[in-house]
């Protein structure tokens, strides 16, 4: 769907002033949308994958371990769908309150695509370098947005989720480093394009949610603090927006609506998009790819 067609559909949660927000910054930041049952119900998730992680020594197709990982002292980057992993996540990405605000972004069709649970562990939790998801997972068309839950309180010394206003209207950049490899973020060479001196950090308190175009420029800083940050990611489009590429994390809802009715059209976005690496062999997190290509002398947040 177009901004303009989905704006033609009454709002039913967001004001019409946040809609208008996020089609013309690519994101907004929702503050304290998730209540304390919803909440409570999502940590008791969290504490069950991280207590099943510390029988893992190392990174699968479910948990992605920061080094350091022990039994006695689990540090994870990222549980890959958690949503196949726990029903608390599903419960939450199909059945709370979420899919009614999604429908003011998306058009009254919305139709899950993946799901991740990001970690920022208390000082020195990974930091994520300037990248867009687009060329991750490019679709038919540009209704496609990431939405986040801060689980706990989200300051700047945590490594909020920062967003350069207007970039999803603007190019969509070659992810490969000059090696010709995956790097999965935007190079040293092309930053200067970007205006990431003006990028917004959304920071917010336990419950708030943060919700990007698919095509909007974002990445988060190491957390400097004694708090972790697990960051629950849900990636949902309009129902017409299809997935050029194979999904490499698998799960058993890819592409069920969540509201509405399945799409009998696709709608095509005219502007190029570049595409990803045959994911069909695996694929484990974007900090695996990063934190490889930096070590090679990728270039970092800045």
């Amino acid at each position: 769907m177009t901004p303009e067609d989905i704006l033609s559909h009454r709002p039913k949660v967001l004001s019409q002033r946040q809609r208008e927000d996020y089609f013309e910054k690519g994101y907004i930041l929702v503050e304290r949308f998730v209540d304390a049952a919803w909440l409570e119900k999502l940590r008791a998730g969290v504490a069950r994958l991280i207590e099943r992680s510390r029988a893992e020594t190392k990174s699968g197709a479910v948990f992605d371990l920061e080094p350091g990982h022990t039994a006695e002292n689990p540090r994870l980057r990222r549980v890959s769908s958690p949503n196949d992993e726990d029903p608390a996540f599903w419960d939450f990405a199909s059945r709370s309150p979420l899919g009614d605000l999604l429908q003011d972004l998306l058009g009254p069709a919305v139709k899950f695509h993946q799901s991740k649970l990001n970690f920022k562990w208390a000082k020195g939790g990974t930091e994520v370098k300037w990248h867009q998801d687009a060329p991750f997972f490019p679709h038919t068309n540009a209704a496609v947005l990431t939405v986040g839950l801060y689980m706990n309180d989200c300051g700047m010394d945590q490594g909020p989720l920062g967003c350069v206003p207007g970039s999803h209207e603007r190019e969509v950049f070659d992810h490969y480093g000059p090696d010709g490899k995956w790097a999965g973020f935007i190079q040293k060479a092309d930053l200067p394009r970007v205006a990431i001196d003006k990028a917004e950090y959304l920071c917010g308190p336990a419950g708030s949610l943060t919700l990007h175009n698919y095509r909007t420029v974002h990445g988060s800083e190491p957390n400097r603090s004694d708090l972790g940050r697990p960051l629950l990611l849900n990636v949902m489009s309009a129902a017409d927006a299809f997935p050029y590429t194979y999904n490499p994390l698998k799960t058993r809802y890819y592409q069920q609506c969540i509201r509405g009715e399945p799409a009998r059209l696709a709608h095509h976005d005219p502007r190029p998009m570049p595409v990803p690496p045959d994911w069909s062999g695996g694929y484990t997190s974007i900090f695996e790819y990063q934190q490889g290509a930096a070590a090679m002398g990728g270039g970092a947040m800045m």
